[in-house]
C-alpha cells in the first residue's frame, strides 16, 4: 500500500512540475509571414543568407554547431555593412569542432560569447532587426553546418513581421547573454 501511495505522489509531482513549466509559455499572435525549407532537398542555407543580407541594424544568433562558410560569411558581411552582429555559441561544440567558424567571425569583429551554463546550448536561432517593426526570426532544427544543409533531414523556418515573437526570442537571447562568457581564441 505504501508503494502505491508513493507512486501516486511521484506521478502527481511530475504532473504538477510539467504544468508549471508550461505556465510561462503564453500564446503569441500569428502575424507576418512564414517561409520553410527542408534539407537536403531545399536550400535552407540560401534562405538564411538572404535573410542576413536583408538585415538593416542588428543580428543576434544562438547556435549549437557552426561550420557553414556561407552563413559565417553572411554574418561577417553584415558586420562590415555596419550592423551590430552578436553570436552566442555552445562552448563544448565550438571547442570540439575543428572547422567551426566562430574564430573567423571573432577575427572579423563579430562579438562572440560562449554558453557554458547548459549541458547543451542547442538553439539554432537568429533574431534579425528584433527592435524594428518588421523583425525576422530564423529557427528550426538545422545546425549551421554543411551536414545540416547537405546530409541531414532538417528544417528551417523564416518568420517575418511578428514583433511579439521577436520580443520573446530577443528576451531569450538576452537571458543566455547574461551568463555567457566572451570568446577567447
Amino acid at each position: 500500500m505504501k508503494k502505491k501511495h508513493f507512486l501516486v505522489f511521484v506521478l502527481c509531482a511530475i504532473a504538477s512540475s510539467a504544468s508549471a513549466l508550461d505556465a510561462g509559455a503564453k500564446p503569441l499572435p500569428a502575424t507576418g509571414t512564414v517561409q520553410v525549407a527542408f534539407t537536403p532537398e531545399e536550400d535552407a542555407t540560401g534562405l538564411i543568407v538572404k535573410a542576413l543580407r536583408d538585415a538593416n541594424k542588428t543580428v543576434r544568433v544562438l547556435v549549437y554547431s557552426f561550420t557553414s562558410n556561407e552563413i559565417s560569411f553572411a554574418l561577417i558581411e553584415a558586420k562590415r555593412r555596419g550592423l551590430d552582429v552578436q553570436v552566442i555559441a555552445d562552448a563544448e561544440q565550438i571547442r570540439r569542432l575543428e572547422y567551426n567558424k566562430v574564430g573567423l567571425m571573432h577575427q572579423a569583429g563579430v562579438r562572440v560569447w560562449l554558453d557554458e551554463q547548459h549541458q547543451s546550448a542547442h538553439n539554432k536561432v537568429m533574431v534579425i532587426d528584433g527592435d524594428s517593426a518588421s523583425p525576422t526570426i530564423v529557427t528550426g532544427s538545422m545546425n549551421f553546418t554543411y551536414s545540416g544543409q547537405f546530409k541531414n533531414a532538417e528544417n528551417v523556418l523564416i518568420l517575418r513581421g511578428n514583433k511579439p515573437l521577436a520580443d520573446a526570442y530577443s528576451a531569450n537571447w538576452q537571458r543566455h547573454h547574461n551568463h555567457a562568457t566572451p570568446y577567447r581564441p
